[in-house]
């Protein structure tokens, strides 16, 4: 197998709000909020539903891999519920190896509220539910080994299972990827981060808010001379800026593309970082790499919904 992604196995349910609703519930836009089940209940109940569709950071990298012609799996735990067989039909209809064996479990499958502001940002509200469960015992060492690159995300981070089972896919992995997921999500796990993009991760995906808050940096110059240290792919998208790569003493730059209609941004990092990867397990160039990324990304965020 090409890619492996190992990540929170989450169903997405997409609404569109003003933005005074994130005022009224104390909600920070763009920005990622776990929350228990009864909250998700009482803001399911405050807003209509666009669309409900499978979802998760690497999950959707991986479909958009799929979607590339590679051949890529995905492990991400879910209950044996109708979300969990929801879940398990899109990956299957999208040609992704699901890997997890799914059984019976005390908590439902996890859900994401996506909130889309006017704006088209997204800030999510995510009960993790299984997902939040998976552990050690739910990841196969073997496959792992036979996967050219492991790709996680930084969510997985957030309980103590899951870093388990993120800890022993790091082991067994021949290359692995990782996104820093979200700001809040890097200023949570701040040391145990750098630690990892210094010392265990091989490509590195980020916006230019996560990193400058990792390296705890003041411009995008501090950025580049903290990612020259290393040689690895450091990857940072910054928004209308483009995508830069960035690899020892190696810094690769793209546009961004130009007079887009953007009605969501969900996933946009997330079909950058397929597009990127696909790139390179095919052994295309840093700057083809970074553009694949790019035409990716460009193409779901004119659409509702962080799949293409």
């Amino acid at each position: 197998m090409k890619i492996l992604g190992i990540g929170n196995a989450i169903v997405d349910v997409l609404c569109k709000v003003e933005d005074n609703f994130l005022d009224k519930n104390s909600l920070t836009k763009s920005t990622m909020k776990l929350i228990d089940q009864n909250e998700f209940k009482t803001l399911l109940s405050l807003i209509n539903i666009e669309e409900t569709v499978s979802g998760g950071s690497v999950a959707n990298s991986i479909v958009g891999l799929s979607q590339l012609g590679n051949n890529v799996g995905f492990i991400g735990k879910i209950n044996k519920d109708s979300l969990g067989q929801k879940y398990e039909d899109g990956l299957k209809k999208e040609k992704v190896n699901y890997l997890y064996n799914k059984k019976k479990e005390p908590i439902p499958t996890g859900s994401c509220l996506i909130l889309i502001t006017p704006d088209s940002e997204r800030t999510m509200c995510t009960y993790l539910g299984t997902a939040g469960k998976i552990n050690d015992q739910d990841i196969d060492g073997a496959i792992i080994k036979n996967s050219e690159i492991t790709c996680l995300e930084g969510y997985l981070w957030d309980e103590g299972e899951p870093k388990k089972a993120f800890e022993k896919a790091i082991a067994n992995s021949n290359k692995v990827a990782m996104s820093l997921s979200d700001l809040f999500c890097v200023e949570r796990h701040k040391l145990q981060f750098l630690e990892l993009v210094k010392n265990k991760l091989d490509i590195v995906f980020a916006n230019e808010q996560e990193i400058l808050s990792l390296i705890d940096g003041k411009s995008f110059e501090d950025v580049i001379s903290f990612s020259k240290h290393f040689k690895k792919d450091i990857i940072i998208t910054r928004g209308e800026k483009g995508a830069v790569a960035i690899n020892f003493n190696e810094v690769f730059e793209c546009q961004a593309k130009k007079g887009l209609n953007i009605k969501d941004l969900t996933g946009a990092g997330d079909l950058f970082a397929a597009g990127y990867l696909h790139g390179y397990i095919n052994e295309l160039s840093k700057k083809e790499c970074l553009e694949k990324g790019t035409e990716l990304s460009s193409k779901v965020i004119q659409k509702i919904g962080a799949r293409l």
